[in-house]
């Protein structure tokens, strides 16, 4: 099982709640697809022991310090990844989502809106804000790599 998270927003206790989800469902890697803002919201993915992915959001102001504290887990989108057999695109703003990107999965953030998309065999997620602050929800998604079965989760 993944988890895909974005836009935080430094809302501590959402971002509390997904790690939580996180380690009660059994994930085995949290994809966040940026604005997380501050390093003191980044402290609270630490508590999760599996495997991380962070893409850098428009929002997240002091890069050095999530750099520092997130070490590689971080980097700047778009970012490429094959996990279980699959190719996984993350990024914050959504770009080359009109086919140019060749992906089994693609992760974006950005909009604060909740996309699930499919083209093909290709399967684009928006998993909303998990901050909750611009829709009034606070939202994951959590997927299941093998039989491509996802479900967006309120925090």
């Amino acid at each position: 099982m993944w988890m895909i998270m974005s836009d935080s927003h430094d809302n501590v206790p959402k971002v509390s709640r997904a790690i939580d989800l996180a380690i009660e469902r059994g994930v085995s890697v949290v994809f966040h697809c940026g604005d997380l803002v501050s390093p003191f919201t980044a402290r609270e993915l630490l508590r999760y022991k599996g495997t991380l992915y962070v893409v850098f959001g428009n929002n997240d102001g002091e890069r050095i310090g999530l750099k520092n504290l997130l070490g590689s887990s971080i980097g700047t989108g778009p970012v490429s990844l094959w996990l279980e057999g699959k190719k996984v695109v993350m990024m914050h703003e959504p770009f080359g989502l009109n086919g140019t990107i060749m992906a089994d999965y693609i992760f974006y953030g950005h909009t604060h809106r909740i996309d699930t998309s499919k083209e093909g065999d290709r399967l684009i997620l928006n998993p909303g804000e998990s901050c909750g602050y611009l829709t009034g929800r606070s939202t994951v998604v959590l997927l299941d790599p093998v039989n491509r079965s996802y479900e967006v989760v309120e925090i």
